[in-house]
């Protein structure tokens, strides 16, 4: 469902502006956290969190993204990365509040006060995002997939999109398997999103300095060192599982503030939302697929996380080829 509605955010971003999108991104999110406190059965979370949240998604992922790329050309590194630290500040203060909440009150209040939350956010988001010029076509262009520098670097992200949620998605439970506390196992998506906040915005000032392109190079490249070289040899120790995550987290989300602005190379800046969409909505399959080929892999190894590790620190090396094949690539032609 993101997927599917992502492709076309970026087109009606570039001739509608933003206002309407995230007015539209505010009502879906209030109508999922309200329904999401009445949800008794297993298909209720399936129909509000697959349908209605999952079509609120793509625009709070691309609408904020895609708006300051518009504004900024010269410094666009440091913007985007500034702007989507702010995520990170969510990704630690959303499960303590949330986990605190469940224990005083139940879920089926928390859910309000993380709607209240989340409204007061996205209303912020709704006055200060303001449109640039408008295109004329609200379509989606698939032919932007064939440019010469969208083409790998898509490729590239899909990749990197493997890698990334599956350290993500996994790293909780492979601490609940190898006999860490409940607690801070719960804790590691924390701790990683602590570590992502510098991660952020400093990438955006590395990229300033030495170039968008080199800086996402050296963001893989040490993702790869923690996956396979502090995550693989772990074997569950706690201070080495820790040491990962803030590694890992640190590395890993320099490729969600970096990706846009290394997008931005390839297109004006009236342009940006569509091209940005368009990718994303290519890259997105790369979180789905990669998610469901790691618990295969865990599956048939029974339990055994050493397939699913190498799986992710494989998947970062092709994203790394993939960009270290732009660069050459784009060395050759100038």
């Amino acid at each position: 469902m993101v997927s599917f509605c992502g492709i076309q955010i970026g087109p009606v971003l570039d001739v509608y502006g933003p206002t309407w999108l995230t007015v539209t991104s505010l009502a879906l999110y209030i109508a999922t956290f309200i329904s999401l406190g009445d949800c008794q059965d297993y298909w209720h979370f399936v129909v509000v969190m697959s349908l209605v949240a999952s079509a609120a998604t793509p625009i709070v992922f691309v609408v904020p993204v895609a708006v300051i790329g518009q504004y900024f050309r010269k410094r666009r590194e440091t913007a985007t990365g500034l702007a989507m630290s702010g995520g990170s500040l969510g990704g630690i203060l959303f499960p303590l509040i949330l986990e605190t909440l469940d224990n005083e009150i139940g879920f089926a209040w928390t859910t309000p006060v993380i709607d209240l939350i989340t409204a007061v956010m996205l209303l912020a988001g709704c006055i200060l995002l303001c449109p640039r010029k408008a295109k004329k076509n609200v379509f989606p262009d698939f032919r932007i997939l064939l440019h010469p520098a969208v083409n790998p670097m898509t490729l590239g992200v899909f990749f990197i999109e493997w890698g990334f949620f599956i350290g993500l998605e996994y790293i909780a439970s492979y601490a609940l398997a190898n006999g860490i506390s409940k607690r801070l196992s719960y804790l590691m998506v924390v701790f990683l999103n602590a570590g992502s906040f510098p991660g952020r915005w400093l990438a955006g000032i590395v990229a300033d300095k030495f170039g968008r392109m080199k800086t996402m190079i050296m963001a893989n490249l040490l993702c790869v060192i923690a996956m396979l070289a502090i995550w693989l040899p772990a074997n569950g120790n706690v201070i080495a599982v820790i040491v990962f995550v803030v590694v890992f987290g640190f590395a890993s989300v320099s490729n969600i503030s970096l990706v846009p602005v290394c997008v931005g190379e390839s297109c004006s800046t009236q342009d940006y939302g569509r091209y940005y969409s368009t990718g994303y909505t290519v890259v997105s399959l790369g979180a789905l697929t990669g998610v469901t080929i790691a618990g295969e892999i865990l599956l048939q190894s029974s339990g055994a996380y050493l397939g699913l590790i190498i799986f992710a620190g494989v998947s970062y090396v092709a994203g790394f080829i993939c960009f270290l094949s732009l660069v050459l690539l784009k060395n050759q032609l100038v």
